[in-house]
């Protein structure tokens, strides 16, 4: 029966709903962020706000929290050419990819979660990768995460289970999938708090939270707030 758990968190709304299933679920969880040199650094400073009032506002979790980690990427930063670690107009590429992808990134994110569950103990690795509504990118195909639960299993012989909650539902309903589990308050803190905005924009105020509303990141934001509204 696992126990233990390690959030790839963000910051943002999918990584806060992903936290906070976990702290629903297991005895103790950490969180591990990465810095990789992305446009939007400020979802860095927003996080440590989600963290801190998730453990004012949620008592009932707050015993759970564990340790948080910050790891620096920025190796990642300096071999990508995309619109998240460059300053790039947003555009499809001839691939048929956004220049939002960022190569490699959900495997380096979560080899590293992997090495650091190994020594901090933590037997699941939870990760908010999405093949409802997202932009295409191949890290956070379910069959992607199937394949580094293996790998990382049988290199670490360590037996890790990658759990996705967000895998199979949309905006929407990962909006509903946070008023499940915190109530209102935790909509309204996902709306206040976390950060989604790919160019880092926290001054412009929205309905569904902080951002430029232009961007890919924010438009997936704001349609799947709209909906969720609209069916509650």
């Amino acid at each position: 029966m696992h126990s233990r758990a390690l959030v790839l968190f963000s910051g943002g709304q999918d990584s806060t709903t992903c936290l906070a299933l976990a702290l629903s679920k297991y005895d103790h969880v950490e969180t591990v962020a990465f810095d990789y040199g992305q446009r939007h650094h400020v979802e860095l400073q927003a996080r440590l706000q989600v963290l801190a009032h998730i453990k004012a506002q949620f008592p009932q979790w707050a015993g759970k929290m564990g340790e948080d980690h910050l790891l620096d990427l920025s190796v990642l930063g300096q071999v990508s050419e995309t619109s998240l670690t460059r300053d790039m107009v947003f555009k499809m590429e001839e691939s048929g990819l956004p220049n939002t992808f960022v190569p490699g990134r959900n495997l380096l994110f979560l080899t590293l979660a992997a090495a650091l569950a190994y020594r901090r103990n933590l037997e699941v690795i939870v990760t908010g990768v999405c093949e409802t509504d997202f932009s295409g990118y191949p890290d956070c195909r379910d069959d992607t995460m199937k394949a580094m639960q293996l790998a990382l299993s049988l290199g670490m012989d360590k037996r890790y289970l990658i759990e996705t909650p967000l895998m199979w539902i949309d905006k929407a309903q990962t909006w509903q999938l946070a008023h499940q589990l915190g109530g209102q308050a935790l909509v309204d803190l996902i709306v206040e708090d976390t950060h989604t905005c790919y160019l880092g924009d926290r001054v412009h105020r929205h309905a569904w939270g902080y951002g430029c509303g232009q961007c890919p990141a924010c438009e997936l934001r704001a349609r799947g707030f709209e909906r969720f509204i609209a069916q509650t």
